[in-house]
């Protein structure tokens, strides 16, 4: 199913028959080195059919989900964006109702401008359901996310380690 749709990218689903595309992004370290307290690569492609049936659970919670970043052009899936509650940091529990928005691109995805517009229409697709104000994290040396959240129009609210065991950068839109 269609989430939401930009000028360049469709936002759905996953598929099964996305399993070696996600696979192919998260065994990547230059990838996953930015994701998680302890950040580690997928090990195979088991591993990438049980995450997209994880990130499909998540997804039936309106307007939450993790969702395939599809270029229109190709067919090609470019990565993941999400809109997720962070969790309370006591617990791991979706938290106070504050909600996140994130990105992960396959390399060749990188430079064109894709997780901004993809992470711009989640963040529009949550204002549209009421949400009040969308959060970022991100590692403070992951210069290519920092640059994302500048070009949303986030702005910076210090460093935290708040939600995740990491400390982080966090944004505010």
């Amino acid at each position: 199913m269609v989430v939401f749709e930009t000028d360049r990218v469709l936002v759905r689903d996953w598929l099964d028959a996305d399993g070696d595309r996600v696979f192919d992004i998260y065994r990547r370290w230059e990838v996953s080195r930015w994701l998680g307290a302890a950040p580690r690569v997928m090990p195979d492609r088991d591993a990438a059919s049980a995450a997209i049936a994880r990130w499909n659970e998540r997804s039936r919670t309106a307007p939450y989900g993790v969702w395939a970043v599809e270029e229109r052009a190709t067919g090609t899936v470019a990565g993941t964006v999400l809109l997720v509650p962070l969790p309370d940091p006591s617990d791991g529990s979706a938290g106070r109702g504050e909600v996140e928005v994130g990105w992960h691109l396959h390399p060749d995805a990188w430079g064109r401008g894709l997780a901004t517009e993809a992470a711009r229409g989640a963040i529009e697709h949550g204002f549209k359901a009421g949400i009040g104000e969308i959060h970022a994290v991100v590692r403070p040396d992951n210069i290519a996310s920092l640059a994302v959240c500048r070009r949303l129009g986030m702005r910076p609210a210090g460093r935290t380690s708040r939600w995740y065991d990491a400390e982080l950068e966090a944004f505010l839109i």
